[in-house]
C-alpha cells in the first residue's frame, strides 16, 4: 500500500474535504512505524478545533439491565447471562445526589442513563420530573440517553431543559444485523433525527472491535458526518463474559489510536470522545 502524506489529510479536513475511502483504509492499516507521524497530524485537526481542552462529564447508571433488546456486545440485554446489578430507574432524591457529586467535581455535563429499548410512559415522566429538578438546583448541562425516542419525546425532553441526547449509531449499516436483531440502524438514525429536529444537541457515536470490517469502521464514520451530529463518543470494545461476544478481542492500542484518527480526520470539528474501553 502507498502510503498517503499525513499532513495533507490534515490539510484535506482541515479545508472541509471528505477523505477518499482509500485514504481512510490508509489511515486504519498503516504500519505501526508510522504512528506518531499519523497522530501528530490528527493533532493538528484537534488543535485548530478544541486546542488542548478536554471536557468532564459525569455519568448516573439510572436504571439497569431489565432490558429487551439482543445487542450481542451488552451485559445488560435479554440474551446475556452476565451477573450485574439490575434496578428500576432510580429515586430523583438519589439522581439529585449523583448531580450534586457531578457539581462537586466540577463536571461540565450530568450524563443520565437508563437501560431498555425506550422508556415507557411512567419512567419518562419520572426522567423529565428529574431533569427539572436537577437543572432548578445545579448549573450543569443534561445529556439523556434513553433508547429509542419518538418525535413528542425528544420536544418534551427540550422543554425540561435536556441540553444534549446521546443515542449512538454503534456500528454500520451492513453489520448491524450481526450485533443486533430486535432493532434495524435506521431505528438508531431516526433517534438521531428526532433529537437534531427537537433543537437538542447530537451525541453519536459507535463501539469499535465487535468483529465489523474496516469498512463498516469507515462506514460508522461517514454515516455520522452526514448526520452532522456534535458530539462522537468512541468506545472500544470490552468482551464480557455471559454475552454473545465474549471471546472477541481483535483490538490493540495501536489499532485504537488509527481509528481514533481516521475518526478525526473524517470528522474535524466534532467533539470527539474518547469513551468505554479507554482504560483497557
Amino acid at each position: 500500500m502507498n502510503l498517503p502524506n499525513w499532513n495533507d489529510l490534515a490539510d484535506d479536513a482541515l479545508a472541509g474535504k471528505c477523505l477518499s475511502r482509500e485514504q481512510s483504509l490508509a489511515v486504519l492499516r498503516a504500519p505501526d512505524e508510522v504512528l506518531l507521524e499519523q497522530l501528530n497530524a490528527a493533532y493538528r485537526v484537534r488543535r485548530h478545533y478544541w486546542g488542548n481542552r478536554v471536557r468532564l462529564h459525569y455519568l448516573l447508571n439510572a436504571q439497569s439491565g431489565l432490558c429487551p433488546e439482543d445487542c450481542h456486545y451488552c451485559s445488560q440485554s435479554k440474551i446475556s447471562t452476565a451477573e450485574i446489578e439490575k434496578y428500576p430507574l432510580l429515586a430523583k432524591e438519589k439522581i439529585l445526589e449523583a448531580a450534586g457529586r457531578a457539581a462537586d467535581l466540577k463536571a461540565g455535563t450530568f450524563c443520565l442513563v437508563i437501560s431498555g429499548r425506550q422508556p415507557n410512559a411512567s419512567t419518562f415522566d419520572r426522567v423529565l420530573d428529574a431533569v427539572e429538578t436537577v437543572k432548578a438546583n445545579y448549573n450543569l448541562k443534561i445529556c439523556a440517553c434513553l433508547g429509542l425516542l419518538s418525535e413528542e419525546q425528544t420536544h418534551r425532553l427540550a422543554k425540561a431543559g435536556v441540553d444534549r441526547v446521546n443515542h449512538n449509531l454503534n456500528t454500520s449499516e451492513s453489520y448491524h444485523a450481526d450485533i443486533c436483531t430486535t432493532h434495524t440502524f435506521g431505528d438508531r438514525v431516526e433517534t438521531v433525527e428526532h433529537v437534531k429536529a427537537a433543537g437538542i444537541t447530537t451525541c453519536s457515536g459507535g463501539i469499535l472491535g465487535m468483529g465489523e470490517s474496516d469498512d463498516d469502521a469507515i462506514d460508522l464514520a461517514l454515516s455520522l458526518r452526514k448526520l452532522g451530529v456534535t458530539s462522537v463518543p468512541i468506545n472500544f470494545f470490552i468482551p464480557i463474559p455471559g454475552t454473545p461476544f465474549a471471546g472477541l478481542n481483535t483490538l490493540n492500542p495501536r489499532q485504537c489510536l488509527r481509528i481514533l484518527c481516521m475518526f478525526r480526520f473524517l470528522l474535524p470539528s466534532q467533539e470527539i470522545r474518547i469513551a468505554g474501553g479507554r482504560e483497557v
